[in-house]
C-alpha cells in the first residue's frame, strides 16, 4: 500500500515538472524569448524619468538621452574567440576583457559595454553575432560636460544624483510611478559661468595654481549666477575619476572647503566696529608696526610700519596692526557675537552640501586668537559664508540666502547691521579700489568696491612657509549694487592677490558690465 502511494506521488511530482516544461519552452517559449530580446533592445523603466536642469538662459546642463548598451549571453556564444577579435575592432575593448565576458559560466547576461557610439552599434548590427545583443536604455547626459561639473555633480548606476545639485535635490528630480521628476531652472547664467571657468583654466596656465573658485551672486537675492571651480570633471564619464580614487574632484570647494581667508576678512571686523559705534572710517591710530601680545608678535606685511592711519587708511593699505585696533576698540565678546550675526559659525541655507566649522580653537578666548582673526587669521570660513556675510555689507545690511534653483521658496533676508553702517564699509571699500593697493580693480566709470586677500595657509603645527591662499572680493556699482564677485586661489605662483585674484576680478566685471549693459555711474 505504501508503496503504490509513494508511486502514485512520484508519478504525479514527475507530471507537474513535465507539464511546467512544457510550459516554459513550448507554450511559453515565444513569449519568454521576445521577453529575453526586449530586455537588450528596448528600455524598460521602473520609474519616470529624472526631471532636467537648466541654465538662466534656459541652454541644457542634465538631460535624458538614449543610450545603447551591449550584452552578451554566454550560453548562446558559438566562438567566443573569433567573437572577442570582432568586438575588439567595434568596442576596442581589450580581447582578454572581452573574453572573460564571454566565458562566464552560470550567467544568464553580462554586460560588456555601456554607451556605445553610434559606429560602434552600426558595427555591431552589421556583425550579427550570435549571443551578442544591444540595449537602448535611457540615461543622465551632461551636454556641458566638464562645464559646472562640481555644481551639477553626476547620476550614478542606480539613478541615485551623487554630489551636487543632483544629489542635494534628488528626490525633486526623481520621477515616480512612471511620471517625470520635476525639473529644476538655475540661477546660473551660461555666459557668466563659462567665462569664469574660462578664467580659471588661465589661471591653471599662468598663475600654476592648485585650485580656485569663483562665486557670482546678486547681494540683493542671493541668486548665484555663476559657481567656477578648477580642476574639474566629466560627470558622463565619473567613472573613470571614480577608479582613480580621485573622489576630491568631485567636491564644490565652494561649499566644501574650509581655508583661513585673509586679509578679506577685515571690512567684516571694521562692520562689526562701525555698527557698535567704537570707531569711524575717520578714526584715527598710530601703527607702529607690531602688535605684542605675550610671546606672539603680529606684523603688517612685510614688516611696514605706517604711523598714523585713519581706519579708512587700514583698508586701503591692508594694515593688520589697524585690524587688531578695531577689534580691541569693539571688544572680544562682542566681536564674537558679530561673527555669529554674519553666520560664519553655521550653514549657509545654500541648496548645495556644506560644511562649517564651529571655531572651537579660536572661540577658547585667548587674546592672540581674537587678534589674529581680526586680519583673517585662525578662523575658517568657506567661500560661500563669505559671500553671504558681503552680501549683507553690499545690501543695506541684510543677508542674502545664496541660491542655485529658482523654482524653490526661500528663507527670509536678515538685517544684521544698519543701512548707515553698510553705506560707511561700501565707501571705505570703495577709496580702497580708487586710492588704496588696489586700483588694478577700477573700471573706468563705475564705482567698485573691493578688498584683496593673501592669506597663510595652515598646516600641522603652523602655517606653511610657502603657500598662500589668494582671493579678491567685491561688488558693483558700488552703491547700487547687481553683482558681488569673490576670487580665491590656492597658491597661486604669485607674492599677493594683487597679481593674482585682482585681475580676474577686475576681467569678470568687465565683463559682466558689457553683457549686461550697466549704465555708468559717471563720465
Amino acid at each position: 500500500m505504501r508503496t503504490n502511494i509513494v508511486f502514485i506521488a512520484l508519478c504525479l511530482f514527475g507530471l507537474a515538472i513535465i507539464g511546467q516544461l512544457v510550459s516554459i519552452q513550448i507554450i511559453q517559449g515565444e513569449k519568454n524569448k521576445a521577453l529575453s530580446e526586449g530586455f537588450f533592445l528596448q528600455s524598460k523603466i521602473k520609474n519616470g524619468e529624472r526631471g532636467e536642469i537648466f541654465f538662466k538662459n534656459g541652454e541644457s546642463l542634465a538631460i535624458n538621452k538614449s543610450f545603447f548598451s551591449v550584452y552578451t549571453e554566454p550560453p548562446k556564444i558559438n566562438d567566443p574567440e573569433k567573437t572577442a577579435q570582432i568586438l575588439n575592432q567595434i568596442l576596442n575593448l581589450p580581447v582578454d576583457f572581452i573574453l572573460e565576458k564571454l566565458n562566464k559560466e552560470g550567467t544568464l547576461y553580462s554586460l560588456i559595454k555601456n554607451r556605445i557610439s553610434d559606429e560602434a552599434v552600426d558595427g555591431l548590427k552589421k556583425a550579427k553575432l550570435s549571443g551578442i545583443y544591444i540595449k537602448e536604455e535611457r540615461g543622465r547626459y551632461f551636454p556641458q560636460e566638464t562645464m559646472a561639473s562640481q555644481l551639477i555633480g553626476f547620476v550614478d548606476a542606480n539613478s541615485h544624483g551623487q554630489y551636487g545639485l543632483e544629489a542635494y535635490y534628488n528626490n525633486i528630480l526623481t520621477g515616480k510611478n512612471g511620471g517625470k521628476g520635476k525639473d529644476l531652472n538655475l540661477t546660473i547664467d551660461y555666459n557668466v559661468q563659462f567665462y569664469a571657468e574660462k578664467l580659471l583654466s588661465a589661471a591653471a596656465q599662468n598663475l600654476k595654481i592648485a585650485k580656485g573658485s569663483i562665486l557670482i551672486l546678486e547681494p540683493s537675492s542671493g541668486r548665484i549666477l555663476a559657481l567656477a571651480n578648477f580642476p574639474n570633471f566629466n560627470p558622463n564619464s565619473y567613472q573613470e575619476y571614480a577608479q582613480d580614487k580621485k573622489l576630491e574632484i568631485f567636491q564644490n570647494e565652494a561649499t566644501l572647503s574650509l581655508f583661513e581667508p585673509g586679509s578679506i576678512f577685515k571690512p567684516i571686523t571694521m562692520a562689526a566696529a562701525l555698527e557698535e559705534d567704537k570707531i569711524t572710517p575717520d578714526t584715527k591710530y598710530t601703527d607702529t608696526g607690531i602688535v605684542q601680545i605675550g610671546s606672539y608678535s603680529i606684523k603688517n606685511y612685510d614688516d611696514k610700519v605706517y604711523g598714523l592711519q585713519t581706519m579708512t587708511n587700514v583698508l586701503e593699505k591692508s594694515i593688520n596692526t589697524g585690524a587688531v585696533f578695531a577689534e580691541r576698540q569693539l571688544g572680544n565678546n562682542l566681536f564674537l557675537k558679530y561673527l555669529e550675526k554674519f553666520g560664519f559659525f553655521k550653514r549657509t541655507g545654500a541648496d548645495l552640501s556644506e560644511v562649517y566649522s564651529q571655531n572651537k580653537e579660536f572661540k577658547k578666548g585667548y587674546e592672540i586668537n581674537f587678534a589674529n582673526a581680526a586680519f583673517g587669521q585662525g578662523i575658517q570660513v568657506t567661500l560661500m559664508q563669505l559671500a553671504k556675510a558681503y552680501s549683507a555689507l553690499a545690501n543695506g545690511g541684510k543677508l542674502a540666502t545664496p541660491h542655485l534653483a529658482d523654482n524653490f521658496p526661500l528663507e527670509n533676508s536678515e538685517q544684521i547691521i544698519s543701512t548707515k553702517t553698510a553705506s560707511q564699509i561700501t565707501s571705505m571699500l570703495v577709496s580702497v579700489v580708487d586710492n588704496g593697493l588696489v586700483k588694478g580693480a577700477k573700471i573706468p566709470g563705475y564705482y567698485i568696491a573691493g578688498k584683496t586677500g593673501t592669506a597663510q595657509v595652515a598646516e600641522k603645527g603652523g602655517y606653511s612657509s610657502d603657500k598662500t591662499i589668494q582671493s579678491f572680493v567685491g561688488f558693483f556699482p558700488a552703491f547700487h549694487p547687481q553683482f558681488l564677485i569673490l576670487v580665491k586661489l590656492d597658491d597661486p605662483q604669485t607674492k599677493t592677490a594683487g597679481y593674482s585674484a585682482l585681475p580676474i576680478f577686475r576681467d569678470l566685471a568687465d565683463y559682466i558690465i558689457h553683457l549686461y549693459q550697466i549704465p555708468p555711474d559717471y563720465q
